[in-house]
């Protein structure tokens, strides 16, 4: 669906929302009264996302295709968000790429599409749409990161340290627009059941098949319950709390071992 037909309630940009996650933080906005701007590679399945939640929550919901690996992508969804009359009051960067695989040995274009999606592009939609927000004294921003970003990762080094990029960045936002009207919310899931951990090719690791695996839907539920409450960390799960807390407490080459050691295949 497109135009510019005011609407009474709140719009929300979600990237990565054909599925897992992505989609599930849609519905979940969808169910709290948000208006959609859902973006990602897939445009079928995209439109299909968008149908299901229009259809179960009589909201709008339109479709972006990105590739946010692309350097011009960030830019051109705004323009096009901006073609369309959409003021976005919630921006949730929720795509992200993964890949399991020793660092010497891994895909260099493996590599730059994951930083290119992890961190480019999320780093620039909030400079894209943030300006706009503190303009208006409202707005949220969720920005799905991963308790990988709480140590270093083995066998996933760059994921993790994308990962960690985005809760420094995160952390960091949220404190300087303290008082401006914007939250900024960081949401870190551990193992969760989507298909990224067979697109990272880690589905078989030690991390997968520990039975501190969580729902997609049960995720997305805490990272909105969280945004809307303008946390500043959401974790979900209490495994994975202890996961993240633990990793502060010894050296970082004792979380490393760790890490890798969760990597390894089960």
């Amino acid at each position: 669906m497109t135009g510019s037909t005011p609407s009474p309630r709140p719009t929300a940009l979600v990237t990565g929302a054909s599925s897992g996650i992505g989609a599930d933080l849609a519905r979940e906005l969808a169910r709290h009264g948000h208006d959609l701007i859902l973006v990602a590679r897939t445009r079928d399945a995209l439109e299909a996302v968008g149908r299901e939640v229009s259809t179960t929550h009589g909201v709008r919901a339109e479709s972006v295709t990105a590739d946010l690996a692309d350097a011009a992508a960030p830019d051109a969804l705004f323009a096009e968000v901006s073609r369309r009359g959409l003021s976005v009051d919630v921006l949730a960067n929720n795509a992200g790429l993964g890949g399991l695989a020793p660092f010497v040995e891994q895909d260099p274009e493996v590599q730059r599409r994951m930083l290119a999606v992890n961190v480019v592009a999320l780093t620039r939609l909030c400079r894209l749409f943030l300006p706009a927000m503190v303009q208006r004294r409202r707005g949220r921003v969720l920005n799905v990161a991963s308790t990988a970003g709480f140590a270093p990762g083995p066998f996933m080094a760059v994921y993790y340290a994308s990962k960690a990029y985005v809760i420094s960045f995160s952390v960091a936002l949220a404190n300087e627009l303290e008082g401006k009207g914007v939250s900024v919310t960081c949401l870190c899931p551990g193992a969760t059941k989507t298909r990224f951990d067979e697109v990272a090719g880690s589905s078989r690791s030690r991390l997968f098949q520990g039975p501190g695996v969580m729902s997609s839907p049960d995720v997305a539920r805490a990272g909105v319950e969280g945004l809307l409450a303008g946390k500043a960390i959401v974790i979900p799960g209490w495994r994975n709390k202890l996961v993240s807390w633990g990793a502060g407490l010894g050296p970082r080459t004792l979380a490393a071992r760790i890490a890798g050691r969760f990597q390894e295949t089960a």
